[in-house]
Parts: structure tokens; sequence; C-alpha cells
């Protein structure tokens, strides 16, 4: 039997990761969701996901898709977004959604 670790999430084994939760408006919906970054370093802000021109999407999870001009709301365990569509985008407070360090927001802001 293998001592592999179990994976939960699809996080790969030895990444430090943390998520935060946005929203983002297109022309046409307002997109709310979980976006997993690296903890520290190199993609560790959700402006470095953004303007990375190496990406055209941007993966969500958990995701809550909501028409601007009224019409039903869509929930996605899954979204991939064409970064190009995304008009403005906020990081929502209580901004890390892996349950980290609470006091972080504070020395933030």
């Amino acid at each position: 039997m293998s001592a592999e670790p179990t994976l939960d999430d699809g996080e790969q084994p030895g990444v430090d990761q943390r998520r935060e939760r946005i929203r983002v408006e297109t022309e046409r919906l307002r997109i709310e969701g979980t976006m997993t970054l690296a903890r520290d370093g190199f993609r560790s802000r959700v402006s470095d996901v953004l303007n990375a021109s190496e990406r055209d999407f941007i993966t969500l999870t958990d995701v809550t898709v909501e028409p601007l001009e009224g019409g039903p709301v869509e929930l996605h365990a899954y979204l991939s977004l064409a970064r190009r569509h995304i008009v403005f985008a906020v990081v929502l407070d209580g901004a890390d959604a892996s349950g980290g360090d609470p006091s972080a927001a504070d020395r933030a802001g």
C-alpha cells in the first residue's frame, strides 16, 4: 500500500496555498468566487494573477454568477473566466478564505 498523502481540493503536496474570496464584474455579470493563490512570493496577490499576461483565464471555485440587469443567480463549483472580460475586481472583506491568521486582516488595514 502507498503511504502517499491524500489530496483535498486538488492541492498538490508541498504547495503552500491560500484562498481569497473575490468579486469581479464583466459588462453583464457580477461574479463572486474563491481564487487559489500561493501563500507567499510569486503569484501571491490577486493582482499578480489578474495581470499575468501568460494566462488568458482565471479559475474560481464556489462561484456565484448574478446578471447585472437582474435575473436568476447561478451557483457553480468551478468557473474559468477570460481575463479580457473583467471590468473590475475586488477582494472581499474577510480576505483570506482559507481560515488563515485572522489578525492578518487587522494588520492590513
